[in-house]
């Protein structure tokens, strides 16, 4: 019989920390503890293979309890419990009729709200039929320069219940000026608009290189815009923080992070100058957060933010427990999505709104799988909606409230990076402040310092790609996505911008909105109120941006260095382009010869890592079952049609027959032998005997990639 009290527990004595380390390194054979079982993040936090209370001290509820401070476990009591997270789709075709089909057929199955952003020139602060506009029209977003063009790529949209979030880089007061003209025409009840304005100059900057108006004129612009958004729609939001710029050239968690929050910080002191009260500012920011595919730090990133933006908030005398003080959007990152073998896609996808979703993200966009390669296509977004349907309506993830509360590992990564990322702001303090950090260049050097050995992590593949640079498939079918006629488009938008004119003066409007922008002391909202006034009477975003830098005139606009994207791909991607065109204009890809040595299971392991290997740059392989003696391998090599050959063994066949076998395919034809291991002492007599390279872990493979392109001809 079992007893009634069944106490498993006493036949386990306790174990420690200490007690687990010291058997793990018994199995570990004499192997550093550190080097085998401890990771590193670019940041130089260690990651340990296991963690215990004495990691992360549960006592007292550090993090507290969702809804309060110092709200690292959520901005709400409840999260996403009662009506789950935002799923938003971001938009970006050129032709407003086709975005505004693809719109509808979203908001249809499942999107709860809709990413909409405006083309280049838009961005840039200008309308299609600018001279200036060549070459941006059409580029990166919807051509939508009037609020007919606008009502045009929203229609039928109920904003009231599906909000509209809009970009309009730079140019953010005039794109504002467009929807919020919009909502007023069709007559929406203030406090039901949800939309979001978006301003974010600092962001804009470094990703376009230029505004169109001073630096501190764009600020006003954003404090102005905020004042008259929280006295107009109450639920809606005029600012974004967005990591984007920072995140997609290459920084690291704690950079993403230091950088939003002094980016928050600098528009919190724009805000509280103009007027506004501490608390009222910060819930006019909403933070846009990039997440890649390291799962436990995208969530922990998350967290992180919260936890600190409180601090933020209370430091400059708000009430963090007075209501939400922010609001989270996140979002797949562009760096982490692949053009070559892009349905892995689909997985990193599910990484990122995984973690969005237990990271506890307001809202949350998932990138289509093409979205690397081209304009998406209907079964693309289709995919990337379903999702978030799947996880959030089949999979529960908003049922439960933080449910990464308590993990000694996430709690304890969530301080670390905060902590690195403080040190990180105090830097940026002491720059003057993130303007002046981020024009005069400090920031780019910081990312590309980390960036710089990213590169070198993936060029020797200690950092994978799937699908790219590791488990590549050479004769996968590339997706391709039409371009779209982007003259024809351009001359469209630009008839339709000559007959709204033609029907719309706006000059009055106009006059008054430059009038607004030169007087310093106008009062706090008036100028955002007279540019909707002026959208409304038909005003275009080419002709409010041109009234605003007007205003500033003997003043140069803003310009720094924009901040390049760094996809993680990007290197491998651009030698398997290579060895495409090659095979498109020679009817033949570049090929290697896998000279197997002995038995399968001699061979097998590096015949499989040299596949690999080679795949990654486009070559296609010419395999077999293996040889005994090196005349045969020299005659199988000669009717190849390879010009490298790689051998492929164990050590102790290479002891007897790389050497001969060299020497043979030299004799055959061979312009490259390439060996797969390392060599060590035998380096010197192998090479003697033919062989030119050696391919092993951690070599440089990109460099061994590029010149053997170069040498079949792919490269220059």
């Amino acid at each position: 019989m079992i007893a009634k009290d069944l106490d498993i527990a006493a036949d386990f004595p306790p174990a420690t920390f200490e007690q687990w380390r010291k058997n793990a390194e018994a199995e570990l054979k004499g192997a550093p503890f550190e080097k085998k079982l401890v990771g590193h993040t670019f940041e130089g936090i260690d990651i340990q293979p296991l963690y215990t209370s004495d990691h992360w001290p549960s006592a007292g509820d550090p993090s507290g309890f969702p809804g309060f401070s110092p709200r690292t476990r959520g901005d709400r009591v409840l999260g996403n419990v009662c009506s789950g997270w935002d799923i938003r789709q971001e938009h970006l075709h050129p032709d407003p009729i086709e975005a505004n089909h693809a719109i509808l057929e979203d908001l249809e199955h499942g999107v709860t709200s809709i990413q909409l952003r405006l083309d280049a020139a838009a961005c840039a602060g200008l309308d299609a039929d600018d001279r200036s506009a060549v070459g941006l029209a059409g580029q990166d977003g919807v051509m939508a320069y009037s609020l007919g063009d606008l009502d045009r790529v929203l229609d039928r949209v109920r904003l009231e219940i599906a909000p509209v979030s809009i970009d309009g880089g730079g140019s953010f007061l005039p794109t504002a000026a467009l929807l919020a003209g919009l909502l007023e025409a069709r007559g929406i009840e203030p406090s039901l608009v949800r939309c979001a304005f978006n301003a974010d100059p600092i962001g804009a900057l470094m990703r376009e290189g230029r505004l169109g108006v001073p630096i501190d004129s764009a600020m006003a612009e954003l404090a102005d815009l905020a004042a008259w958004t929280a006295s107009r729609y109450p639920e809606a939001t005029s600012v974004e923080v967005g990591t984007g710029p920072y995140h997609h050239a290459g920084a690291t968690s704690t950079q993403d992070l230091a950088f939003a929050v002094a980016t928050g910080l600098e528009y919190l002191r724009a805000m509280t100058a103009a007027g506004l009260d501490v608390n009222t500012a910060a819930r006019q920011i909403a933070f846009g957060v990039s997440l890649g595919t390291q799962f436990f730090r995208a969530i922990a990133k998350l967290r992180a933010l919260r936890l600190m933006w409180s601090k933020v908030v209370s430091e400059c005398g708000g009430d963090p427990d007075s209501g939400r003080t922010m609001r989270l959007r996140a979002r797949t990152s562009r760096r982490v999505l692949t053009s070559v073998d892009p349905w892995v896609n689909l997985l990193r996808n599910t990484v990122c709104c995984f973690a969005g979703a237990v990271g506890g993200a307001d809202s949350i966009t998932t990138a289509p799988m093409d979205a690397a390669i081209g304009l998406s296509d209907h079964f693309s977004r289709r995919l990337a909606r379903n999702t978030q349907i799947i996880l959030q309506e089949e999979s529960y993830l908003n049922r439960v409230i933080d449910p990464a509360g308590g993990s000694w590992f996430i709690e304890s990564l969530t301080d670390r990076l905060a902590e690195e990322a403080w040190r990180i702001v105090r830097e940026v303090e002491a720059q003057g402040g993130m303007i002046a950090a981020a024009v005069g260049g400090w920031v780019g050097e910081r990312i590309a310092q980390v960036e710089e050995e990213r590169e070198k992590q993936i060029a020797t593949r200690k950092l994978v790609v799937t699908g790219v640079s590791e488990h590549p498939d050479v004769r996968e079918e590339r997706l391709v996505r039409p371009k779209p006629d982007l003259a024809r488009l351009r001359a469209e938008a630009s008839a339709r911008l000559v007959a709204w004119r033609r029907d719309h003066k706006g000059k009055d409007a106009l006059r008054s909105l430059a009038e607004s922008a030169r007087n310093p002391g106008r009062a706090p909202g008036s100028l955002t109120g007279i540019a909707v006034r002026a959208a409304r009477e038909g005003a275009t975003i080419g002709q409010m941006a041109k009234a605003l830098a007007e205003a500033a005139a003997g003043r140069p606009p803003a310009q720094a260095t924009a901040l390049a994207v760094h996809p993680y791909a990007a290197a491998f991607e651009e030698l398997r382009a290579a060895a495409d065109l090659l095979a498109e204009k020679t009817g033949r890809r570049p090929k290697v010869f896998l000279a197997n040595l002995g038995s399968p299971a001699e061979f097998i392991a590096r015949s499989t890592y040299a596949l690999n290997f080679f795949e990654a740059g486009g070559f296609e392989e010419v395999n077999n079952d293996g040889f005994a003696d090196p005349e045969a391998v020299a005659r199988a090599f000669a009717s190849s049609g390879a010009a490298i050959a790689v051998l492929c063994s164990s050590d102790a066949m290479y002891e007897r027959m790389a050497e001969p076998s060299a020497r043979a395919l030299k004799a055959a034809g061979a312009r490259t032998v390439v060996l797969a291991g390392n060599p060590g002492a035998n380096e010197a007599r192998y090479r003697a005997a033919g062989v030119d390279r050696f391919i092993f872990i951690r070599c440089d493979v990109l460099g061994t990639l590029r010149d053997l392109l170069r040498e079949e001809g792919a490269l220059r």
